[in-house]
């Protein structure tokens, strides 16, 4: 069994735990990230809204910031899977599925949401290719396209408005009663956007390529995109309520300003603590967070070398 000692140690290896890693790696902190090396995002083609970095593949996006990091010699990189994390007084242990056990100092959460797709046939093969869930990501590729919304949730018609800003020729595809009142039903049907709750059958593709949407009455309608209201999307892990830091109503870890939890020393940053940062709101948490601990590092062993 192999053991390390560090000041921090950072589950998951997106943008945000990156992001930490680099700034306390350059604040001369000795870090272990720990990394499965399968993203959220790793369906996807391509990703957006990164300043510089627009367009850019997933696996590329990490392959650089992986490709920097290595001249910090005080930051080192796992890919692994963390089975457990305790709390011995003022240190936590954190042991990985291969028999790495890091004790740190601090710990930071950055596992970020898996998605638990609704059992629609075919939704699978479309999910991250022409069917997607967020549209500040994918909306600007298929604007003005024929598109849909699929699913349904209590604050459906925000989403509708949504979707409505990249395109007008939009169909919403609740696949049962839609959760719309009859204001908001008119509201949409005066913007000549049709609601169809009929029960979808299947969704047919071409390589991934969406084209065209069956319901179990018979009816098909043709489609270039659709968006996804519900993905099912839940905690990638839930060690950290284990350690005492409890769920929000909408599923996220309950945190504090810079990623702060009431457990001193743990920090949660990235769509586990607000569902929705995006890669770019999810590397400013992890920079804001880094900066942050230092500073606690700094007056902490300043004090203790009084």
């Amino acid at each position: 069994m192999e053991h390390r000692t560090v000041d921090v140690a950072i589950v998951g290896g997106g943008p945000g735990g990156l992001s930490a890693a680099l700034v306390l790696g350059r604040s001369c902190r000795s870090v272990v990230l720990v990394d499965s090396g399968h993203p959220r995002n790793e369906v996807t083609y391509e990703s957006h809204g990164f300043l510089t970095r627009d367009g850019i593949k997933p696996f590329e996006l990490r392959a650089i910031a992986h490709e920097q990091m290595q001249k910090y010699e005080n930051v080192t990189m796992i890919n692994d899977l963390v089975q457990s994390v305790e709390k011995d007084q003022n240190r936590f242990k954190t042991t990985t599925t291969s028999g790495v056990v890091i004790s740190s100092r601090k710990l930071i959460f950055a596992t970020g949401l898996k998605e638990h797709l609704p059992t629609i046939p075919g939704l699978k093969e479309t999910y991250g290719k022409s069917i997607f869930s967020c549209p500040y990501c994918d909306g600007w590729e298929h604007r003005d396209q024929p598109l849909a919304i699929i699913g349904n949730q209590k604050d459906l018609i925000h989403s509708i408005r949504l979707i409505y800003n990249w395109s007008r020729d939009l169909v919403v595809m609740t696949h049962g009663p839609a959760a719309l009142t009859e204001k908001e039903k008119k509201e949409v049907m005066n913007r000549d956007v049709r609601i169809i709750e009929t029960e979808i059958k299947e969704i047919s593709s071409d390589e991934g390529l969406l084209k065209e949407v069956a319901f179990v009455d018979g009816e098909t309608i043709q489609r270039k995109a659709a968006f996804l209201v519900n993905t099912g999307a839940e905690q990638a892990t839930f060690l950290p309520e284990k350690l005492g830091v409890p769920l929000t109503k909408n599923g996220s870890f309950e945190t504090k300003e810079h990623g702060k939890t009431k457990i001193a020393g743990l920090y949660i940053i990235g769509d586990a603590a607000k569902r929705f940062t995006g890669l770019i709101g999810a590397a400013s948490e992890g920079y804001e967070t880094g900066v942050h601990m230092n500073r606690e590092f700094v007056e902490e062993d300043w004090m203790r070398d009084a």
